[in-house]
């Protein structure tokens, strides 16, 4: 049977759903449900749209408490997991840092800037009843950009799967969801790119299912006196971390990889035990280039 990409746009990233079908025709027809959750997904939970679930939160922030359906709370619940897995290091309210950092300019901001957003950083303070949540402060945030395009590459998945698709991958923007092997049962193989050269692949890994993430300080940042500075912000200090160049995780379930991509790149020296403690098969590239990796 052959394999058919179907690419389009979401969550700003290029994405693609590769499959198995008879046909161009069935293979787009069959991607159009997985895309539609994945775009339901966004629309949803996108913190750009004034109608997101996300805005509503925050705008209610010290005002008002506001309930939320099972999905939200089932978010939340995970995003309480990985706040106390990490010891506080992945913190959906610390998105706010976003709005002192810009990486399309060279400048770092100010303390008192990032001091102030500090202030107004912590999901301990987040209080829920129910089927309610409370943020204490004006101006605090949530945001789930953190996991956002993982949790919906595993929806799709799951969909696709319904549908009987037994061979094949979900891409939202390199965070991927892996069906079933090739057709020919070969595994899929893919590239895993060296930070620091696009157009270059520092190992070749080969998968059938599962997921397969990656975090790394090279998909924003700027350089200053030969310095990087990334997007992976420590909400404790407000900096970008530093130790890592890049990781990659291979795990059951996209959010799962995701977080733990994300976790060892915050948790910078101590990341590499925090992968061993994990048990996943990764790959992690340190500020000197040297590769760390287990396959399990």
């Amino acid at each position: 049977m052959p394999v058919f990409d179907v690419a389009f746009d979401a969550m700003s990233s290029r994405c693609e759903i590769r499959l198995a079908a008879i046909d161009e025709l069935a293979a787009n027809q069959i991607a159009q449900s997985a895309i539609k959750e994945i775009k339901r997904i966004e629309y949803k939970y996108s913190r750009y749209r004034a109608d997101s679930v996300v805005t509503h939160i925050n705008a209610a922030a010290g005002k008002k408490w506001m309930q939320c359906d099972e999905e939200t709370l089932a978010l939340f619940s995970y995003a309480n997991d990985i706040y106390l897995l990490s010891d506080g290091l992945f913190d959906i309210t610390s998105g706010i840092l976003r709005n002192a950092w810009n990486f399309r300019s060279t400048e770092i901001p100010k303390a008192d800037v990032i001091s102030a957003l500090i202030k107004r950083i912590g999901w301990g303070k987040v209080k829920q009843e129910r089927q309610s949540i409370y943020l204490p402060e004006v101006g605090m945030e949530v945001d789930f950009g953190g996991f956002g395009k993982e949790y919906a590459a595993d929806r799709a998945a799951g969909i696709l799967i319904k549908q009987g698709v037994k061979h094949g991958y979900v891409n939202l923007g390199g965070d991927m969801r892996f069906i079933g092997p090739q057709p020919d049962e070969q595994p899929w193989l893919i590239g895993i790119q060296d930070p620091r050269d696009a157009h270059r692949t520092v190992a070749t890994l080969p998968v059938s299912r599962g997921a397969l993430a990656t975090s790394g300080d090279y998909e924003r940042f700027f350089e200053l006196d030969g310095k990087r500075y990334c997007h992976i912000l420590d909400p404790r200090s407000g900096m970008p971390v530093s130790h890592w160049r890049s990781v990659s995780v291979l795990a059951p379930l996209a959010i799962a990889a995701g977080s733990c991509t994300t976790i060892a790149m915050l948790k910078q020296e101590k990341g590499l035990e925090f992968l061993e403690d994990s048990k996943m098969s990764y790959l992690a590239i340190d500020q000197q280039g040297k590769i760390f990796s287990r396959n399990t």
